[in-house]
């Protein structure tokens, strides 16, 4: 391994990925060049239900915060959640320089100012197509893709040691609506001018031909929303502006009013509509409004695509929205793709929204979505266009970027590259390979705190959500001699009606465990502890099976 990796002062470009390498979500890049760091992204992703209590999981910036000092900035290539969204949680670790292009800089700064951030953190904005410096060694470029969001850049990061093409998150949209479609010509001239690397998206990399345009999910829905006679809600990412204009297109093509539902669509909606984007479109209605009109003058566009408990549509299925509800014969339309992981809660959506009448329609029914990212043809065309010597995978699972490694092999790119999180690639000089792995992991969003997914306060609930509790509180005279019955505390180890039974069995081993210690013992509240704890974990789990979290409180009285 090259000892001069650690440092980061030899004449050599470093690649660092500590979010989004391994898996989809939480992106967090680090290039670095003679000693400096470039961050590129800070992302989240949404927790499921194996992290009780959570909603949002953000990598852990530890290893570039304890080189706070070394960090040029970050720069933000769109506006994502997995890409910005943890921005407000991390930035006082980093506190570092921001640039972003003015969609992406209007939704970070609504984030900003509920972080109560707005005057701390200050971001540059960018023309699209900029070029500008960060620190003394990066040179960089927006370069203008299309995505599912306006203004997804890729970044162009000339360096003396070479240059780096950082994809971000794109496709090739011939009919975009929002925003233009690809350059040609310039990506031409970027491989022209030579590329030595590219980090790019892996994300559809299974997926062949090409992800499809947002036209034709347009056309697509107007067909399909012209067969309904009730309410129709259109579920989608808040982010997809495109898709909220080709819902007011949709409503104003069958003859109803467009209302949104949800308050990140609506963050959406006047970020889009500062930054110049959405003004040609008749104002959407709020969810009261919409509420008061007839059921067949209304379409909907809601958040919780996803199966997120906490969006609208969730409370919507679950009968607890104040102003939106859905009876039988009206329809929500998934106009989304499932992300990986969030089967099992969109599934529990599908089956409350059936419960309550309501047809849903996903993309295995209709033609309602389109990926904003790119699949094999659109992947091969790039790398036409670009060029680069060098391939390095990114934004996937492990099988995602294997495959994407396979494809860029098959289009002869002459050297690629798969790197996890943690793992330190060496881009130049000469061939690319991992010369390092320094520590990463999770943190979580629990309350209003950070908190690591590995420590003690996620481990403890995981066992007592598993496992149950038990709590007892022992009362002991100064001579050790137990003053009443011990008292217990149980959740969820017995059913209802049965805790008596389960109680005495374990008053029974306590006490049994305390006739045992001799007289100094029982004087030792340490002894009594110890000895009360062994019991209740021996009958517990000689009796249900299980290891639950235990504590004994001794009191002396």
């Amino acid at each position: 391994m090259d000892p001069r990796a650690k440092s980061g002062k030899a004449d050599e470009l470093l690649f660092l990925p500590l979010g989004g390498a391994g898996e989809i979500g939480m992106n967090m890049n680090l290039f670095g060049y003679r000693g400096r760091w470039l961050m590129v992204d800070c992302g989240v992703t949404f927790a499921d239900e194996q992290v009780p209590g959570v909603d949002v999981l953000m990598p852990d910036p530890g290893w570039i915060v304890d080189r706070a000092d070394q960090l040029d900035g970050l720069v933000l290539t769109h506006a994502h959640e997995d890409h910005i969204g943890a921005v407000p949680y991390l930035w006082e670790r980093l506190r570092c320089k921001m640039w972003a292009t003015p969609f992406t800089a209007a939704v970070l700064k609504r984030k900003l100012q509920d972080a109560g951030l707005e005057d701390e953190a200050r971001i540059h904005v960018l023309k699209p197509g900029a070029r500008f410096k960060v620190g003394s060694h990066w040179d960089i470029e927006m370069v203008t893709l299309t995505h599912s969001i306006p203004e997804p850049n890729a970044l162009l990061i000339r360096t003396p040691a070479g240059t780096v093409f950082h994809t971000g998150d794109w496709k090739l949209d011939p009919t975009p609506l929002v925003g233009q479609a690809v350059d040609e010509a310039q990506l031409t001239r970027i491989g022209d001018d030579g590329v030595l690397a590219c980090v790019g998206d892996s994300t559809n990399v299974f997926r062949a031909g090409v992800a499809g345009s947002e036209k034709e999910v347009r056309d697509s829905l107007i067909e399909l929303v012209k067969r309904y006679e009730q309410r129709v809600v259109i579920a989608c990412f808040a982010s997809n502006v495109a898709r909220l204009e080709t819902v007011a297109a949709v409503a104003k093509a069958t003859k109803r009013h467009a209302a949104l539902v949800g308050r990140s669509l609506w963050r959406i909606y006047e970020a889009a509509k500062e930054t110049g984007y959405l003004r040609d479109i008749a104002p959407f209605l709020s969810e009261q409004q919409a509420a008061e009109l007839p059921r067949h003058k209304v379409l909907m566009a809601a958040t919780g695509s996803q199966g997120e408990p906490r969006a609208a549509l969730a409370r919507i299925a679950a009968g607890t929205h104040p102003s939106v509800s859905l009876e039988q014969g009206d329809t929500v339309i998934f106009s989304s793709r499932i992300i990986p992981g969030n089967e099992r809660a969109i599934n529990r959506l599908h089956d409350s929204l059936a419960m309550l009448g309501a047809e849903v329609v996903t993309e295995k029914d209709h033609f309602v979505h389109v990926s904003g990212h790119p699949a094999r043809d659109e992947l091969a065309q790039m790398y036409q266009w670009i060029r680069p010597r060098i391939l390095v995978p990114v934004h996937g699972e492990a099988r995602h970027m294997m495959e994407h490694e396979k494809l860029g092999q098959s289009l002869q790119i002459p050297n690629t590259i798969v790197a996890t999180n943690g793992q330190m690639v060496r881009l130049a000089p000469g061939r690319p390979e991992i010369v390092d792995e320094v520590p990463y992991g999770r943190l979580v969003l629990d309350g209003t705190q950070l908190v690591a997914l590995d420590g003690a306060v996620i481990k403890e609930r995981k066992r007592m959500l598993y496992n149950g509790s038990a709590v007892a509180t022992v009362v002991l005279d100064r001579k050790g001699k137990l003053v009443a019955d011990p008292r217990l505390a149980l959740h969820g180890l017995a059913e209802e009606g049965d805790e008596r039974e389960l109680e005495d069995a374990l008053i029974e081993a306590i006490e049994g465990a305390l006739a045992k210690l001799s007289g100094q013992q029982r004087g030792d509240d340490g002894a009594v502890e110890e000895a009360a704890y062994r019991a209740i974990r021996r009958t517990l789990l000689n009796t249900k099976g299980k290891k639950p979290t235990t504590a004994v409180h001794v009191v002396r009285v």
